[in-house]
């Protein structure tokens, strides 16, 4: 393991931590800045729990090594609430339609839908099922999630 210095820009913030370039985005994210939004949950890609948006793409930071970001921008789901803790459009949509369950999944599903949402203001509703694909979620609220987004790309076209 060779340990170095690693600059990140999370949520804003540069942040400096001593770690392995390989090290997991997530492990750092959660063991070293105290960031818990983005859940551990198959370490393989696979179930979506741990997606983090980098230069506002949807990313599994659970095999992104750190090394490899350096010079980009990460945002988390803690860096979507807005100045005095304003809650992004797409957080309110998924409080107004009930559509967390568990919870386990709904990081990484808020962030898949918010890097869709930055590059398309008027998803159908196959472009928002598609985004949300690599998410996994047991408890069945896809559904209300869908709505949810199509609530928020309404708000975020023509204001609340």
């Amino acid at each position: 393991m060779a340990v170095r210095t690693l600059q990140l820009q999370v949520n804003g913030s540069l942040h400096t931590v001593q770690a392995d370039p390989a090290t997991p985005l997530l492990y750092l994210l959660r063991n070293d800045l105290n960031l818990r939004a983005a859940h551990f949950g198959c370490g393989l890609e696979q179930c979506g729990s741990c997606h983090v948006l980098v230069d506002g793409k949807s990313v599994a930071s659970c095999t992104t090594g750190a090394g490899d970001l350096e010079g980009k921008t990460i945002t988390t789901l803690e860096g979507l609430t807005g100045l005095g803790g304003q809650l992004h459009p797409l957080q309110q949509a998924v409080l107004d339609e009930q559509a967390a369950q568990c919870g386990y999944c709904l990081s990484g599903m808020l962030m898949g839908a918010t890097a869709l949402l930055s590059q398309n203001s008027d998803p159908s509703d196959v472009e928002i099922r598609s985004a949300l694909d690599p998410h996994l979620c047991r408890c069945g609220s896809h559904n209300r999630f869908v709505r949810a987004v199509q609530k928020a790309a309404r708000t975020l076209r023509v204001g609340p």
